[in-house]
């Protein structure tokens, strides 16, 4: 049922013979690992190439036992021939799940009919915002894994999703994602519940672009200063993750009304809003932890709320330390404690008063 091959360097005739040879037998889930795929000269014209292909092309046509290929470590040392051929046996394949990673491909063909694919996973490639464009074979496609590639534009991935009828998670972390906003409009897969687009370069704007439907968005690792008030109306919207930005206080759930998770850690929080948990009454779980917190009067209000907060703070009390003033740094926040006489002005003037 599984064959793994480990360490492939041969031919790429022979590679194929190969291949023909698995999918004649029972094997359902094919994975090789540290590919590399060479010719000699008498094999680099496309005429050499496209009968062996053929014989491919026909053969993937075919129902037979295989589900899941997964090509993983790809080299290629066959350099001059046209690789739209090679490309379109894989887009043509009929699995339902298809792996290649960190492969140096610079590009996928769109299947020329619908297409039985259910997963496709392209990470750690060389693709780009092209990938895709008005593609409307994949409709049964439900995971899509795109991280470690060369995206720029988040208006380009949101069409590229816009006929996929059946998405439900993507992820597009760590690419090169901006959005600049201005009105531009987007367009996602209105199945889209979970999305992942952390690690790009995205600033308050990315706002403006987010599927309607979205239950779990990764942010993390962008460039967010600030979430806009009435700009997202993502009423579905249960998990949020904006670790690793610029935010400066905690966010209000105007538009996320159905937030239950929040997680704002290793922002730059000085004192964080104490009035969170009553803009945010669905919200179960806070993650605010290892922000650089100022323990002043003002933050006394914070530590109160967590006592109130019935332990919806994740990771208190080791992960909410001061940071400023220099002389309490890293004292825990559940260690700061202040007189009311200190942090109440007027009781300290009528006392002033009193004494004098």
């Amino acid at each position: 049922k599984t064959l793994t091959l480990e360490a492939v360097d041969l031919q790429w005739a022979i590679i194929l013979q190969i291949f023909m040879l698995i999918w004649y037998s029972p094997v359902e889930h094919l994975t090789v690992r540290n590919l590399t795929f060479r010719g000699p000269l008498e094999e680099l014209t496309e005429y050499a190439f496209q009968p062996l292909l053929s014989s491919v092309e026909q053969l993937i046509s075919l129902d037979g036992s295989m589900k899941a290929l997964t090509l993983e470590h790809v080299r290629n040392k066959v350099y001059y021939f046209n690789q739209e051929i090679l490309y379109r046996q894989f887009s043509e394949m009929n699995i339902a799940n298809l792996t290649i990673a960190d492969a140096y491909m610079p590009h996928m063909l769109c299947p020329n009919r619908t297409s039985s694919f259910q997963y496709l996973n392209f990470s750690h490639n060389a693709l780009t915002d092209e990938l895709f464009q008005n593609c409307g074979t994949l409709a049964d496609l439900k995971l899509l894994i795109l991280q470690k590639n060369k995206f720029e534009s988040l208006r380009k991935v949101s069409f590229m999703t816009s006929r996929m009828k059946s998405l439900t998670y993507l992820d597009m972390s760590n690419n090169l994602l901006r959005h600049d906003g201005a009105g531009v409009q987007c367009q996602w897969a209105e199945s889209l519940a979970e999305l992942d687009l952390s690690s790009n370069q995205l600033a308050d704007a990315v706002f403006e672009c987010l599927p309607a439907n979205v239950q779990k968005l990764s942010l993390r690792n962008n460039q967010i200063s600030n979430v806009p008030s009435g700009v997202a109306e993502l009423k579905s919207l249960e998990e949020l993750n904006l670790a690793s930005n610029r935010l400066a206080d905690l966010p209000g759930c105007g538009g996320f009304t159905s937030l239950q998770f929040l997680n704002v850690e290793m922002n730059s929080i000085l004192t964080p809003s104490a009035d969170f948990f009553q803009s945010c009454p669905r919200v179960r779980e806070l993650q605010a932890g290892h922000n650089p917190f100022q323990c002043s009067c003002e933050l006394q209000a914070f530590i109160r709320l967590e006592r109130r907060s019935g332990g919806k703070l994740f990771g208190w009390p080791v992960a909410y330390v001061c940071e400023y003033p220099e002389g309490l740094r890293g004292t825990e926040l559940k260690d700061f404690h202040l007189s009311p006489l200190a942090c109440n002005t007027t009781l300290l003037l009528v006392t002033a008063l009193l004494l004098t």
